[in-house]
């Protein structure tokens, strides 16, 4: 009996011709190989082309994800996080109203969050139909996650999983025509972590003329101290009693790892800080913090942007597992934690406590360290830069209790896929479609033309805010006038560039004893 072969849309690429499906009206291409599986010769070396392949390879299903740990019980509430086997996990997918050269059509190119440890293109979420029924072709990446991707090691290149990125928007560049995309007209765009590693690309000079815009949404440019990555490797190393390097680690079970990695990482958190894995400053690929650069206008100049956040960030890290409570009951230990965490003195914590009254900890605490990590950096980056910025905020709130406008919810309104039981699990049933028809469509304009349909960032500080009710922009004064930060001052160049005391660590023993107070009524 002769098998039945599926019919679809074949399109070539660099390393060999491809077929997807018609799903819906689009063409879709997933698992597509971007670079070689990272294993065996390859571990926690820099991604290499994928081997060519000879006639047509089914590109019908999503390929492997990268290796990850589990979310916890608490979060698997909230988040979807698939798991596909296999090695071949340097992948991506297209999908595309008109796959066939001379279409041009603007390409939004898709880089996951999770903490740079979790999370996948395969999380239903992320799919692309609408963005492709709209004239816009999106492309998602699977990158190396974790030790994989950002351990540092003796033996071995730093930031492995963002190199990935880069061979990824090499691969977009070099290939995306063929699927009806126009490489002159690039936005790169990511969402958390996925934010942080846009920002690092768009700074990195071996990334220039690979994109034209960029969307950072709830993550802003920044890099790890290289101690803090080195101290989630000893720690790995030291429960694995083996060496602290690539070589060994290359030795250890891949399950065994994964394991060691969520346990030293059990801490680790944007409020309570910790060692984590993250992007580090290497000389080459990363010369110097990305937020310095794009700032004094040496990389991606005249590149638009567009930067968001939303409103409560902080509940998706508090909520789950009861922390709001914990942190509430910490009071002054976890206001004198957040106060070294944000490198703020004792007027920032007052400026909140006016501007909200009746506020638990919990609350301060979590706006502080949102403001610190994504607001402030967002806005100082918008008023530096010489291209055009626009900013907003998703202000509507989840319809599940305690969660509010928190960190993630606004990804199945960009994507249109508010429907799917993956964004119910954090929005609830029932989220209006009017608002995701808004954020959708200010997603497609922008990148398609550079202005998402408000006004651009100037002195009067406009963001558009999304949430209920009519659209609407809001102008604020700068942050300094409110009382809640001081004047900004010059970015230091990071401790992981020069070797200096990071500012801040004399407070350094308040943020400690944050984490042990939480973590001892986690056990």
């Amino acid at each position: 009996m002769t098998a039945v072969q599926p019919t679809g849309p074949v399109v070539g690429t660099p390393h060999g011709a491809v077929r997807g499906r018609y799903e819906r009206g689009v063409a879709v291409f997933r698992g597509i190989p971007y670079a070689a599986p990272p294993f065996g010769p390859r571990r926690f070396r820099p991604p290499e082309p994928p081997e060519p392949w000879d006639g047509v390879r089914d590109a019908g299903a999503f390929g492997p994800t990268a290796p990850k740990p589990a979310y916890s019980d608490a979060f698997a509430r909230y988040l979807s996080d698939p798991v596909i086997a296999g090695d071949d996990c340097l992948n991506l997918n297209v999908w595309t109203p008109e796959p066939g050269p001379g279409a041009r059509l603007p390409v939004l190119v898709w880089l996951h969050g999770g903490a740079l440890t979790r999370g996948s293109s395969a999380v239903p979420v992320y799919g692309g139909h609408a963005f492709a029924r709209d004239g816009v072709v999106l492309v998602s990446v699977n990158y190396r996650l974790g030790v994989e991707g950002y351990g540092l090691f003796p033996d071995a290149p730093p930031n492995p999983g963002l190199r990935d990125q880069l061979a990824a928007l090499r691969w977009v560049h070099d290939s995306i025509a063929a699927f009806g995309g126009d490489p002159d007209n690039v936005t790169l765009c990511g969402q958390s972590a996925g934010a942080i590693s846009v920002g690092a690309l768009i700074a990195a000079p071996q990334a220039q003329g690979l994109f034209r815009r960029a969307v950072l949404q709830s993550g802003a440019p920044e890099v790890s101290e290289r101690d803090r990555v080195r101290r989630m490797v000893r720690r790995m190393a030291g429960r694995l009693k083996i060496p602290a390097t690539a070589e060994a680690f290359a030795a250890v079970d891949r399950e065994l790892l994964l394991r060691t990695q969520a346990d030293v990482s059990r801490l680790s958190s944007p409020v309570l800080g910790g060692p984590a894995f993250g992007i580090v400053v290497d000389g080459g690929l990363v010369p110097r913090d990305p937020l310095r650069a794009l700032i004094d206008g040496e990389a991606a100049r005249g590149a638009d942007l567009l930067m968001g956040w939303t409103r409560d960030e902080y509940r998706l890290w508090l909520v789950p597992g009861g922390l709001v409570e914990r942190v509430d009951r910490l009071g002054t230990v976890a206001l004198a934690g957040a106060m070294a965490r944000c490198h703020a003195g004792h007027e920032v914590p007052r400026g909140y406590r006016a501007a909200r009254p009746g506020a638990g900890t919990a609350e301060i605490v979590g706006q502080m360290v949102t403001d610190h990590l994504l607001r402030l950096p967002l806005h100082r980056l918008a008023d530096a830069r010489p291209g055009s910025s626009y900013l907003y905020e998703f202000a509507w709130p989840s319809l599940l209790p305690g969660l509010g406008a928190c960190h993630a919810l606004e990804l199945g309104f960009v994507f249109g896929t508010g429907e799917v039981p993956e964004s119910v699990k954090l929005a609830g049933a029932g989220a209006p479609q009017e608002l995701c028809d808004a954020m959708h469509s200010a997603w497609v304009r922008f990148a398609a033309t550079g202005d998402p349909g408000w006004q651009a960032w100037d002195a009067s500080h406009p963001v558009r805010i999304f949430g209920g009710g009519e659209p609407s922009v809001v102008y604020g004064p700068r942050d300094a006038e409110l009382g809640l930060w001081p004047a900004p001052t010059a970015i230091p160049e990071p401790a992981s560039a020069t070797g200096a005391r990071p500012p801040g660590a004399i407070r350094a023993s308040a943020v400690r004893r944050l984490r042990r107070s939480v973590g001892a009524r986690r056990r």
